[in-house]
């Protein structure tokens, strides 16, 4: 009896414990956004403000390039994404549909390059984009975040497509329908979740990319809100309100968007896991 209900309590109460761990920064990062000045400085903690201020965000959003940077991050990210979708869906169906010689390996090399760090091609990738005199433009840095997230995407979408029965497939094509027209208005309709969740893991990938942006980029009217960030103590000085007001507001997209999809998300992740 006892055993049985401490079976029942500890998932839940480790449970408790991580979302605490994981969400208390969150909440820190927020709520000292909020804080009068008076109350980040002290020498005592104050859990909770005292009184809400909107100071702290006006003084982040004053800052000099900000809406630069946050147009440059949307570029970037929302190009990136769609493009790879565009990309990830047409060869997901090659993969989950045809057979030809050769797709085992292609489909190793995705797995290979899903698993290594982009950071070990750092010095060939800025070689490579200052011999095409191309240094301080978003172009390069919009393609090679479009590739750091096409190997999830398209391994992703392959288990997606493939779970679609093949039948639904040839019976629109029987009543008339082109392979093209099939894949449109049989298949894609069915693929939400899956593209949902693709569309999630690239758009935080791209949105919070540091690296690539620090080489390649050094003009600040190219640069990312990342990069931005991490020079808050030039930006800012020791203003740790309008710190946090700036990091909440970078924050504040992934949230929307994860709140919105995570349901759909969630199911195209397993989904494209575990079937195909």
């Amino acid at each position: 009896m006892k055993r049985s209900l401490f079976g029942r309590i500890w998932p839940n109460l480790t449970a408790v414990v991580l979302f605490i761990g994981f969400a208390f920064p969150v909440y820190w990062m927020f709520s000292t956004a909020f804080k009068p000045t008076g109350d980040i400085i002290t020498d005592t903690p104050v859990w909770f403000p005292t009184d809400i201020t909107f100071e702290h965000f006006k003084k982040a959003m004053a800052a000099d390039h900000f809406w630069t940077l946050v147009g440059n991050s949307f570029t970037v990210t929302v190009i990136s994404v769609l493009a790879s979708l565009v990309i990830a869906l047409l060869a997901s169906f090659a993969m989950a549909r045809m057979r030809f010689k050769g797709r085992r390996g292609i489909l190793l090399t995705f797995m290979i390059a899903q698993m290594a760090p982009w950071e070990v091609m750092v010095i060939a990738i800025y070689m490579l984009v200052r011999d095409a005199d191309m240094l301080n433009s978003l172009v390069p840095l919009t393609a090679f975040y479009m590739m750091m997230v096409l190997p999830f995407t398209i391994l992703t979408l392959r288990g997606y497509v493939a779970a679609v029965p093949k039948e639904l497939e040839e019976s629109a094509m029987v009543d008339g329908c082109t392979r093209p027209q099939a894949f449109r208005k049989v298949i894609l309709p069915l693929l939400g979740p899956g593209l949902m969740a693709t569309s999630l893991f690239g758009f935080i990938t791209a949105w919070n990319e540091f690296p690539l942006v620090l080489i390649l980029n050094k003009d600040i009217e190219s640069q990312t809100l990342p990069l931005w960030l991490s020079q808050f103590q030039t930006a800012f000085g020791d203003d740790w309100g309008a710190t946090m007001a700036a990091s909440s507001l970078f924050a504040i997209p992934i949230l929307i968007l994860f709140i919105y999809l995570q349901r759909k998300a969630v199911s195209g992740l397993t989904d494209g896991a575990v079937k195909g």
